[in-house]
């Protein structure tokens, strides 16, 4: 059960502070949104390269290996399932390709006179085009089923690990104060802003305190060596349903500590409270990653879009 301490939802690394923590957490925002969309109508050039920008940014900030090896390992894995399984599927084209040419080979020997000649194709135009890439046994690779699988693998590790980097090295107070700082022109249409980012905020600190819960009481029925095969089925999901009674009530009693820490805090209401999140300033690295940004989009524009 420690594998839910690792999964990439809603840690924070406080330590070491490497240089992505020190980002202004808008402009990280901003980046994660990129990545999030550029795979968007990419070929899949672009989308490996997406991947490769990922694992360097994570070696190159020197974050631990303790910290990302167990989560990149377990991500890696699923989709490297992900393209063997889409990659060995069929493509769903409906459809026997045939070669082009004839089996038998006959050359004409006598040409017709009132049909002129066909001029031979220039060396470089004649391609070995082949649809079926591997085709072994029950295993067959096409081309469709092939690029399908890289779409599909590179698109989840993009998803998954662009955001388990974003809130590993941002605090979840810099998460709302990003996005109550970009969600400012929002107000003028009467939109609560503040009350969204609160929500958003007690929502991050709340999910570890899930995970911990649930781990907590898996681990206390793995240590009292419950005989399922002597409980059957209806004990077993008599056991499960207890448990998930448990967690509830502990959960509830978890919002309850919440709500009154908030309460001793003096917090009554966002409009008589000014919740003050971060102290956001642009600094020198920020703008020097807004420019590099501006490069990434002009990159993704010159060659993501080429078949």
């Amino acid at each position: 059960m420690d594998l839910l301490r690792s999964l990439p939802i809603g840690l924070y690394l406080e330590q070491p502070q490497t240089w992505l923590h020190k980002l202004d957490p808008r402009v990280k925002l901003v980046w994660l949104m990129s990545f999030l969309t550029t795979y968007i109508f990419a070929n899949n050039l672009w989308r490996v390269l997406l991947v490769v920008l990922l694992i360097l940014a994570t070696l190159i900030a020197r974050i631990p290996r303790r910290v990302w090896r167990q989560q990149m390992g377990w991500l890696l894995t699923l989709c490297f399932f992900v393209l063997v399984l889409l990659a060995i599927s069929p493509d769903g084209l409906g459809i026997n390709y045939q070669p082009r040419l004839p089996t038998n080979q006959q050359v004409l020997t006598e040409k017709s006179a009132s049909t002129p000649s066909t001029p031979a194709l220039p060396a470089d135009n004649q391609k070995d085009y082949r649809y079926v890439l591997f085709d072994k046994g029950p295993v067959k690779v096409s081309r469709p089923s092939l690029d399908l699988a890289v779409s599909v693998s590179t698109m989840v590790f993009t998803l998954i690990y662009s955001t388990n980097l974003y809130l590993l090295t941002t605090a979840p107070e810099e998460i709302t104060a990003a996005i109550e700082s970009l969600m400012q022109p929002l107000r003028r249409l009467k939109i609560p802003v503040t009350e969204i980012t609160l929500t958003l905020t007690l929502s991050l600190r709340f999910i570890p305190l899930v995970l911990e819960e649930i781990q907590n009481l898996i681990r206390s029925i793995m240590t009292r060596a419950i005989n399922w095969k002597k409980l059957g089925l209806k004990g077993s999901v008599k056991v499960w349903m207890l448990v998930a009674e448990r967690l509830l009530e502990n959960l509830l009693l978890r919002a309850e500590q919440m709500a009154n820490a908030m309460m001793v805090r003096g917090f009554t209401s966002p409009h008589e409270h000014r919740v003050q999140w971060h102290d956001l300033r642009l600094k020198r690295g920020d703008w020097l990653a807004i420019a590099t940004l501006i490069l990434f989009w002009g990159v993704r524009l010159a060659i993501g879009t080429e078949v």
